[in-house]
């Protein structure tokens, strides 16, 4: 899907007020959510490249959230590919 911020998916399908947003630059792919019921994550969150995000996935250890499936290079390449 596509909005004025750019290409983005419903990291957590139940839940449409969380999207993750995709983009393609510097040779890799780069992550930032959006979640409208808390909307300073975007304000002060930027882009963030895959790469530290598998590096902070493994440290991170919740029950409540998992950054592989809000984060998802998959489903993001699958993105670019089709709207990028």
């Amino acid at each position: 899907m596509k909005d004025e911020k750019g290409l983005y998916y419903y990291p957590f399908p139940h839940n449409k007020r969380i999207r993750t947003y995709v983009r393609q630059a510097e040779g890799t792919i780069w992550f930032r959510l959006w979640n409208s019921d808390v909307p300073e994550v975007w304000v002060e969150h930027g882009w963030v490249p895959y790469g530290a995000i598998k590096q902070a996935s493994a440290m991170f250890k919740s029950n409540d959230f998992d950054p592989n499936q809000a984060y998802d290079i998959v489903l993001a390449q699958a993105l670019l590919k089709e709207g990028g």
